[in-house]
């Protein structure tokens, strides 16, 4: 059949609702033989699904949302797939229910393919996925008029869709693919689309035919492995120093490697449980206004990626306790992956006691660094650091709440807070920092001059109102609907928050070595 070369139009980013509403709005004009002369010669377009007309993988989101609730259905997975990959789809797809609306699209695609269903070109889906899946798919995406797709017998990939798409359309079909398992479609089709092709897959495909099209997604560099790591969350071990400051150990090379090895393997460790905790929240993270962007959540990393980086980030932070520090480091990260994976799990889901968590793991960080450095930290600083971020932790929840009631929403996704519990997580998280400021206010009455480590403990009373000052400031900012998602994240890049910090910092210098001048 000969064929014209078609030039699409140009691809505007659209969400499916705007490209169901494109569709309808064009179908409906009644203008219905005015591309007759255009689509008479255009192939059908096949769509495949992972990774192109979506950024994620339908199989790899079914098992996660499967373990989700269980991890020890492990096991079960297993056993589906010794019976085969088109088994362990079908078995995926009927026990664990996935959130298709929410699934991260290829946008240039959705528009592009939106707008030739709308010319009259007949559009379809060609998955490997289950068939109960890609039915849900295509509700999503009214332009699709039909699916081809696994079954429990047949594994729609490679040669064997290429073999039943040639069957379907003797006539020639264009095929939009990623990936290499594509190649034997491109090799059956009239017409190569290449969505977001991995290295070297664009030259074995033009090794067939040249591309019509190539929709590449944006490039990643170092600020993407930054957000994957959540480098910024590594300020918060930053605690782990404290106690170098505090206990009178600043300037001993010893202490300092141990808490520097300490602050990596704890940091790293930290990476993978984020990670961690993101895979399970994929389906509520793309319902939040701004964790929708992780990488996880918009697609940018593949599951199948992280599901490698969180053990081996894990493997690489024991190696570092175990190699740099000892017994006592591998004792602290266990106990903080322990803490941690309850959270992700369970704990995360129960108001109130969510952040009570979250404050202690940060006390957690501190009482690892007064292991590392060797000292004795008073037992006022550890009650003053679970009254601190406790505050913190609530003023993280109070602005979820709030935004959660500002877009007409009853519950917070994956959290236990509803509608009206603002002013209650306000007035917790309030009078936990100013208890802060209250502890704080004891341990200089109480112990400051008498531990011995201060030359001039008198300028130990700056500290509390500096604390007020940048605790008021955070509170503030958090009733204004200012405040990042997280306080800690937000400090350090809020330049008043910095200033508060380095008068903090100067103040216990002094007090501990005494005035310069």
């Amino acid at each position: 059949m000969a064929r014209q070369k078609h030039e699409s139009p140009r691809a505007v980013p659209v969400d499916a609702s705007h490209a169901a509403a494109l569709f309808g709005a064009q179908q409906a004009t009644g203008n219905e033989t005015a591309n007759v002369a255009d689509t008479a010669t255009q192939l059908p377009l096949v769509l495949d699904l992972d990774g192109t007309l979506i950024r994620t993988d339908v199989l790899a989101e079914t098992f996660i949302a499967y373990l989700r609730r269980n991890p020890l259905r492990l096991f079960q997975v297993i056993v589906w797939l010794f019976m085969g990959r088109a088994v362990l789809k079908q078995k995926l797809a009927h026990a664990a229910e996935i959130d298709v609306a929410g699934l991260p699209v290829t946008e240039d695609l959705v528009s592009f393919a939106a707008r030739e269903a709308a010319h009259g070109r007949d559009v379809h889906l060609a998955t490997a996925a289950d068939m109960s899946v890609a039915e849900r798919v295509r509700e999503r995406f009214p332009f699709i008029s039909r699916v081809f797709a696994s079954n429990g017998d047949i594994n729609l990939k490679s040669r064997e869709k290429a073999r039943v798409l040639a069957e379907a359309f003797p006539d020639g079909f264009a095929y939009a693919g990623n990936s290499r398992a594509d190649l034997a479609v491109w090799q059956a089709a009239g017409e190569t689309i290449i969505v977001n092709p991995a290295p070297g897959l664009v030259k074995a495909a033009r090794a067939i035919r040249a591309p019509s099209q190539i929709i590449a997604w944006p490039r990643r560099g170092l600020r993407f492995a930054a957000k994957v790591l959540r480098l910024h969350q590594w300020a918060k071990n930053g605690l782990i120093f404290a106690p170098l400051l505090l206990g009178g150990v600043l300037f001993e090379a010893a202490a300092w490697g141990q808490a520097a090895a300490g602050f990596l393997a704890l940091s790293v460790l930290a990476s993978a449980t984020y990670l961690l905790n993101d895979l399970f929240d994929l389906a509520d993270d793309r319902r939040h206004w701004s964790k929708r962007t992780r990488p996880l959540a918009s697609g940018a990393l593949p599951i199948a990626h992280a599901l490698v980086l969180i053990p081996a980030g894990m493997a690489v932070a024991y190696a570092i306790a175990a190699l740099a520090i000892g017994t006592v480091g591998v004792a602290f990260l266990t106990a903080y992956l322990a803490v941690t994976l309850a959270y992700s799990f369970s704990l995360k889901k129960i108001e109130l006691l969510d952040a009570a968590v979250l404050a202690s793991l940060f006390t957690l960080r501190l009482g690892f660094g007064v292991a590392l450095a060797g000292v004795v930290l008073s037992p006022w600083l550890l009650v003053f650091s679970m009254f601190l971020f406790l505050s913190l932790s609530f003023a993280k929840r109070h602005v979820e709440v709030t935004r959660m009631e500002a877009r007409g929403r009853s519950t917070a996704a994956g959290r236990g807070y509803k509608a009206g519990d603002g002013p209650m997580v306000a007035m917790i998280g309030a009078a936990s920092g100013l208890a802060a400021v209250q502890v704080l206010v004891m341990y200089v009455m109480n112990e400051a001059y008498r531990a011995g480590a201060y030359v001039a403990p008198v300028m130990l009373w700056a500290v509390p109102p500096i604390l007020f000052l940048w605790i008021a400031r955070i509170w503030l900012l958090a009733q204004r609907g200012e405040l990042d998602d997280d306080p800690v994240a937000f400090a350090v890049k809020d330049p008043p928050s910095l200033l508060l910090g380095f008068m903090l910092g100067f103040v216990f210098l002094v007090a501990l070595f005494g005035s310069p001048v």
